[in-house]
């Protein structure tokens, strides 16, 4: 769980580069993307690392990770767009509840009643967190005007994000967490080939290009690939809520963005269902 943990910390800071950077968020996808497809290439050339790489319709099933991703990573910055912040990330973090009602049917996971205290800690923990009213959100929903659209694309984040966390938990037993890395990243570099460009930002970007190519496109997710071969799809998705928690900390040391006593409340529920989701794991470990 170690593994889940330090890549969620890690993609927590994702924002502040992409706030830092100022560069459009597909050239910091796609040049990260490069950047990682072209470090793990090079790790490739060693045998050790080639033979782990799949082959024939194995290596097929893999080329479906990248579109998924990106589904789940432009409709959530969609959403970003075109409602308020708020709005984008509680609609992507319905994932956990998704994946609670997939989790069995896929994974034949078993929904325990920690899981289920867990989400229903950390959902009403998030709406505190973020301050958002349940009313004010069901009538921007229904507006008929950009929120609408930026709500219905955070819905379709959290789904993209659900399906990602059943995948994974299924392709991580079978694939070398790098292999995958290497193939997720790859896809989306090609998918987003056609609108790359060189813009006048692009050298002054370099170090947000890097960053992102090492730490949020290497180490952290091949840390969760590894991480999601002993942790359920539905402890990995609870385990995500820590992501905001992270990310609004990381705000206030290198943002200076202000903290009011909502967030405290409802950050506080949202790590007490992290404990949760950790010490069913503990338990279930000694049994």
């Amino acid at each position: 769980m170690i593994y889940i943990l330090i890549a969620i910390f890690l993609w927590s800071s994702l924002g502040i580069v992409i706030r830092l950077s100022g560069v459009p968020v597909h050239l910091l996808i796609f040049f990260s993307c490069v950047i990682s497809t072209s470090i793990i290439g090079m790790m490739f050339s060693k045998k050790k690392y080639r033979k782990e790489i799949p082959k024939g319709k194995a290596l097929l099933y893999l080329l479906i990770l990248g579109p998924i991703s990106l589904a789940n990573t432009f409709s959530f910055f969609y959403a970003y767009k075109n409602t308020s912040i708020a709005n984008a990330v509680l609609t992507h973090y319905t994932a956990p509840i998704i994946v609670a009602f997939l989790a069995p049917i896929f994974l034949k996971e078993r929904l325990t009643g920690k899981v289920l205290i867990a989400v229903a800690v950390a959902t009403p923990g998030l709406l505190i967190m973020l301050d958002v009213s349940v009313s004010e959100f069901l009538n921007l929903l229904v507006a008929g005007d950009r929120n609408t659209g930026g709500i219905l694309a955070g819905l379709f984040s959290g789904f993209a994000y659900a399906i990602l966390i059943i995948i994974i938990r299924i392709f991580s037993h079978d694939f070398n967490p790098l292999v995958m890395t290497f193939f997720l990243n790859l896809i989306i570099a090609i998918i987003l080939l056609p609108f790359a460009e060189l813009t006048k930002d692009f050298s002054s970007a370099l170090w947000a290009f890097a960053v992102m190519g090492i730490v949020h496109s290497i180490i952290a997710p091949t840390l969760y690939f590894r991480g999601m071969r002993q942790v359920t799809a539905n402890r990995a998705a609870i385990l995500g809520y820590l992501e905001p928690v992270c990310a609004i900390l990381l705000g206030m040391i290198f943002l200076n963005e202000s903290l009011n006593y909502k967030t405290v409340v409802g950050g506080t529920m949202i790590l007490f269902s992290g404990y949760l989701t950790i010490s069913e794991k503990v338990i279930g470990n000694r049994q």
